[in-house]
């Protein structure tokens, strides 16, 4: 548990929580690295407004001043967005002590949000989609070795994280079997597959499927009724209007990818690279799909929250 001192929790929030009223984190590096200025300021206060609009509180988890801050006021969203480019740390649980030590601007990942929100209490939280093995992990020749810290976050620290399933530039089946060996419950909701991030459906079963919100609260309550001490990752479908179609998904990875390969890109360099060039392909319509996801699973995880505080 963190020292007292190197948190701050908002009025807000610590209302909420003395109050045992629904709380909903959120994870800043969408603002300082996921999109440019002003659409990632834009993103941010759509996500807030739709765990309002469910019932709950926001709570967007960030670093400054040798402090995790949960809850981000409105200057605070406006001064990490407008942070001078390469300011503000991306921050995760092997970095987060020297990001404290060093009093500056850092943005959380799912990792280090998942360790912030259960620090004070908060179960639930909403992001994009959960980072996972990459292609080329395990079977590369020689293998990276390149696993996100998401995962073993999620082994760890019982917290329930609704998103849209593991990013699809990943090897989703194996990070499926790690989740499975780690024993992290991987459910689906509304649908028999694991969502495909940018699409609906990506042709896995569902580890975990259940009809509805309602359903998920139960499985969550009854996870922390056994004293299991993982999270849980409540996988919501990106909304219909703006999901890419799953078989043009496939494709357009597999082609990022391969030009990923002959360009040399390797290490922490990948993703972000990985999600320019898939955007480029689609001519934006996976940003867009990106932008719907984020703000929906905010929705959904204001919902489940509220069924978790009845």
């Amino acid at each position: 548990m963190p020292s007292p001192h190197r948190i701050a929790i908002s009025a807000e929030v610590a209302d909420a929580l003395r109050d045992g009223s629904p709380v909903v984190a959120l994870e800043s590096t969408l603002i300082s690295h996921g999109l440019p200025y002003p659409q990632n300021v834009e993103v941010a206060a759509a996500s807030e407004l739709a765990i309002r609009g469910s019932g709950a509180v926001p709570a967007t988890v960030a670093l400054n001043e040798g402090r995790l801050l949960v809850g981000l006021s409105g200057d605070e969203l406006e001064a990490l967005a407008t942070a001078p480019r390469g300011t503000v740390r991306k921050v995760s649980r092997h970095n987060l002590a020297e990001a404290i030590a060093s009093g500056q601007w850092g943005a959380t990942t799912v990792a280090t949000t998942m360790i912030a929100a259960h620090a004070v209490g908060i179960r639930v939280f909403s992001t994009g989609g959960i980072g996972g093995v990459h292609r080329g992990a395990i079977d590369g020749r020689p293998p990276t070795l390149d696993i996100s810290a998401d995962l073993e976050e999620l082994a760890r620290t019982f917290v329930a994280v609704v998103c849209a399933g593991p990013k699809a530039i990943l090897d989703v089946p194996l990070t499926l079997e790690y989740l499975e060996t780690r024993g992290v419950p991987v459910v689906a909701v509304g649908t028999d597959q694991v969502p495909g991030f940018w699409a609906r459906r990506s042709g896995l079963a569902a580890p975990i499927s259940v009809p509805d919100v309602r359903a998920a609260a139960d499985v969550v309550r009854a996870h922390a009724d056994l004293g299991l001490a993982s999270g849980l990752v409540i996988c919501n479908p990106v909304p219909e209007p703006d999901a890419l179609a799953d078989d043009l998904v496939r494709q357009v990875v597999d082609e990022a990818i391969r030009e990923a390969g002959v360009a040399g890109i390797t290490g922490p360099a990948t993703t972000p690279w990985l999600l320019a060039r898939v955007a480029a392909i689609t001519g934006g319509a996976s940003v867009r799909a990106n932008i719907s996801l984020i703000v929906d699973n905010a929705r959904v995880g204001g919902e489940l929250a509220v069924q978790l505080a009845d």
